[in-house]
C-alpha cells in the first residue's frame, strides 16, 4: 500500500519536531561521550598539553586492584537500592492512584524529597546521624547513637536508605500513572469472580506493570551507577573504601590525582556497564507489549 502525499507531509513535520531534541542529544551526550573515549587514550593532568599514550591508561585502570572492589560496591548499591525502592514504590503508587482527596495531600508530602538536592540531603543526614551531636544523643536514643558512617556495613545501609528516601517518590509517580492506565473492566471482572484486593494486586496489577517495572528499574540502575554527590558528601567513599563506587573513583582519579586519561577510561567503563545492564533488562522484559492497552 503506497503512502499518500498527506502522510509524507505529516512525517516530514514530525521529523522537524524531533530535530531540536536530536541536536541537543548529540551536542550534550554523543559528542562529550566521544571526547571522553578519545581522552581515555591520552595522558592529561587537566591543565597542560594532552599527549596520546595509546592503551597505557586502559592497562593502568584494568590492572588496578581497586577496580574490582569499586565495581563490586557499585553493583551492591544497584542491587540494594533496587530492592529497597521497587516494592515500596509499587505499593505507594497503588495507594496514591486512588481517588480519595486525602491521598492527593499525602502524594504532595511524598514528593517533597524530590525538591531537595542530594548534597543538601547528605549534609542534613550527616548532622542527624552524628554520634556526638546528632539526633540520637540529643534525644537520648541509644539505638540512634552509633557510628553510622564509621562502620562499613552501617555506612552502606545509610547510603541505601537515603537513596530510597529521596527517589521512591519519583518511581511511585511513574507507577501511579501506569496503574491509572490499567482498564477498570479487568478489576470489575475479577470482583465478579470473587477475587479480593490481594488477589487482584498479584493477578492484575503486577502483570500489567511489567513494562513500567522495566522502565523504572532502568532508571534506578542508571541513577545508582552515577551516584556520586551523595556518597562524596556523606562518606567520601569510606570507611576503608566501603562505599567507594565507580563514579566516585572516577572523580578522585581525575580531579584529585589529576589523571584525566585514567578517569576517562573509568567513565567509559561506567557507560559500558550501564548499557549492558539496560540491555539485559530489556531482554528480561521481552517483546511483549500487551499491558495497559486501554485507559481506565
Amino acid at each position: 500500500m503506497k503512502a499518500t502525499p498527506a502522510a509524507h507531509t505529516s512525517t516530514g513535520r514530525l521529523g522537524w519536531l524531533v530535530l531540536p531534541a536530536l541536536l541537543i542529544f548529540v551536542a550534550f551526550a554523543v559528542i562529550p561521550l566521544i571526547g571522553v573515549f578519545v581522552l581515555s587514550f591520552t595522558s592529561w593532568d587537566g591543565i597542560g598539553a594532552i599527549s596520546f599514550t595509546g592503551l597505557t591508561s586502559w592497562k593502568a585502570v584494568l590492572t588496578d586492584p581497586g577496580l574490582p572492589h569499586a565495581l563490586w560496591v557499585t553493583f551492591l548499591v544497584i542491587v540494594l537500592s533496587w530492592i529497597a525502592q521497587t516494592p515500596l514504590s509499587i505499593l505507594l503508587g497503588v495507594f496514591i492512584s486512588g481517588s480519595q482527596r486525602y491521598r492527593a495531600v499525602l502524594a504532595v508530602l511524598f514528593f517533597l524529597p524530590l525538591l531537595l538536592s542530594a548534597a543538601a540531603v547528605s549534609i542534613a543526614y550527616k548532622a542527624l546521624l552524628d554520634p556526638n551531636f546528632g539526633l540520637g544523643p540529643g534525644l537520648n536514643l541509644g539505638f540512634l547513637t552509633q557510628d553510622w558512617l564509621g562502620r562499613g556495613t552501617l555506612a552502606m545501609g545509610v547510603v541505601i536508605f537515603i537513596i530510597a528516601w529521596q527517589w521512591i517518590p519519583f518511581h511511585s509517580l511513574i507507577y501511579q500513572g501506569a496503574i491509572r492506565q490499567i482498564p477498570v473492566s479487568m478489576y470489575e471482572a475479577a470482583q465478579i469472580d470473587g477475587a479480593g484486593r490481594v488477589r487482584q494486586f498479584f493477578s492484575i496489577t503486577l502483570p500489567q506493570l511489567k513494562n513500567t517495572m522495566i522502565t523504572s528499574s532502568t532508571l534506578m540502575i542508571v541513577g545508582s551507577l552515577t551516584t556520586f554527590d551523595l556518597i562524596f558528601v556523606l562518606t567520601q567513599g569510606g570507611p576503608n573504601d566501603a562505599t567507594r563506587v565507580l563514579a566516585l573513583d572516577m572523580y578522585l582519579t581525575g580531579f584529585r590525582a589529576n589523571q584525566m586519561g585514567l578517569a576517562s577510561a573509568i567513565a567509559v567503563i561506567l557507560v559500558v556497564v550501564g548499557l549492558v545492564l539496560a540491555q539485559l533488562l530489556q531482554r528480561l522484559g521481552g517483546k511483549e507489549r500487551n499491558s495497559q492497552l486501554e485507559g481506565a
